[in-house]
């Protein structure tokens, strides 16, 4: 490793980085993330923080996982790597499999296709739901629906079901036949309602106008996150996901669950449908299946779906698509052990003690600082604190506020995440009511900071 000399002169000099400009990067360069323990990251100045965001919402079982980490080391030294590619396979795909089913059989999955990530997941689900649609001679069903504030990931077929702007419109014109109806977002919506149930019939009553509108037969799917990450921790009212899955059965949609954040007991169940009682067709998942110890992801189908393939004939039902990297053993030997982690320490059930005690002092903030508009959170670990310069008009505070707001806080013990005017918060699904309280008083820092620059 280069000194720390290097790695400051050289730091976004000559690399591109994800979700930023390229030229403020290299003017302000980033913050160097050098090792981490816990629920804790330590800085290249050697400044310690609780993180908020858990890398980003992925670090669920904390960054001292030894059981993954010897996983990773060990199939590196007997099978480094393999195509799963048809004729070909590896033993902890295989037992990885086997595994997700019995884990994901409440939810009603029953086969896995593995991935490289949330991404690829997603765009292998669409992807699949056309495909299922012409096995059964449907070919017409190729649109699909979505929602307005939703995030699907950066491919093409996922950020044209994308429902932010920001990761869209520069990259038009994208998949035609993507739908977007209203979020069920009670701070700011089209219907101008604040009561949550009314919201959410009234986001089905315009799910189903558009479908009745595009026809029903020509519609693949429907994808939506179970709660909504990226787009502000928007959580849906208790009945809308069961709504929507209804309006699905009764037009023969298929039903896409992205479950890339909410799944692994982010939600403080282990998928965000079965913490709102559904059942989907697929489920798309990455992130908490390796705790971000590896770049790894699954869609996974319900049987029924998978039947349809299984039963067709080779000319429409063979799977014409994979990754390189699909079920690749390490990837594969990284989830098996840290399923079995998270499972064994019950990540799932401090997700939803620890998420009640966030969002509680997330609301006593809320109660002290103007410059907060809206708290969204309450079910598990993760939760927004939306941030306004004019709580009547509900004006969205800028950039600039937002930055000042991070970087105090920051500086103050604890890392949370950017998005539009929202501060996001994920942090690792092991974390401490002593951590928490850290976030807590270091947002107080930070909300104190915004008001100030103002």
């Amino acid at each position: 490793m280069k000194d720390s000399n290097f790695l400051q002169e050289n730091n976004a000099r000559h690399m591109w980085h994800p979700m930023g400009h390229a030229g403020a990067m290299r003017d302000h360069p980033p913050r160097i993330i050098s090792s981490a323990d816990g629920s804790t990251i330590t800085d290249a100045q050697g400044h310690k923080v609780v993180d908020g965001v858990g890398g980003l919402w992925c670090v669920n079982v904390g960054y001292s996982c030894e059981p993954i980490k010897k996983a990773i080391a060990d199939q590196l030294q007997s099978l480094p790597y393999y195509s799963a590619f048809a004729g070909t396979t590896n033993e902890p795909a295989i037992e990885l499999s086997y595994e997700l089913r019995e884990m994901f059989a409440p939810d009603g999955m029953a086969r896995a296709f593995f991935t490289s990530g949330g991404s690829d997941a997603v765009e292998t689900a669409l992807r699949l739901c056309r495909q299922y649609h012409k096995i059964k001679g449907n070919p017409g069903r190729t649109k699909f629906l979505s929602l307005k504030k939703g995030y699907h990931g950066t491919h093409f077929g996922g950020a044209s079901v994308n429902g932010n702007n920001r990761f869209r419109i520069n990259y038009e014109p994208l998949l035609p036949g993507c739908f977007h109806l209203p979020s069920p977002y009670a701070y700011r919506n089209p219907f101008d309602e604040t009561d949550p149930d009314r919201l959410a019939d009234l986001c089905v009553a315009a799910a189903v106008d558009e479908i009745e509108f595009q026809g029903a037969d020509t519609i693949a799917a429907f994808i939506m996150e179970p709660i909504q990450g990226a787009g502000g921790v928007i959580v849906p009212p208790a009945s809308f996901m069961p709504k929507m899955r209804d309006v699905c059965d009764r037009y023969g949609i298929l039903m896409i669950a992205d479950e890339v954040i909410t799944g692994y007991g982010r939600t403080g169940d282990w998928s965000g449908s079965r913490h709102f009682g559904v059942k989907p067709d697929l489920m798309t998942m990455a992130k908490g299946i390796t705790s971000g110890y590896f770049p790894f992801g699954a869609c996974m189908v319900s049987e029924a779906f998978a039947e349809v393939f299984e039963n067709g004939d080779a000319a429409t039902a063979s799977i014409f698509h994979g990754y390189t990297y699909s079920a690749h053993p390490v990837g594969s030997a990284a989830a098996l052990a840290c399923i079995r982690e998270s499972q064994r320490m019950k990540i799932n059930e401090n997700a939803a003690l620890r998420g009640d005690d966030l969002f509680a002092g997330l609301k006593k903030l809320a109660e002290k600082h103007e410059i907060v508009g809206d708290v969204r959170g309450g079910e598990g670990l993760m939760s927004a604190l939306e941030l306004v310069t004019d709580q009547k008009a509900k004006t969205a505070a800028s950039p600039e506020i937002l930055a000042t707001a991070f970087n105090a806080t920051y500086e103050a013990g604890a890392m949370v995440r950017v998005g539009g005017n929202n501060l996001l918060m994920s942090p690792p699904l092991i974390i401490t009511q002593t951590q928490i309280d850290t976030m807590l008083s270091a947002l107080e820092v930070g909300l104190t900071a915004a008001a100030q620059s103002l």
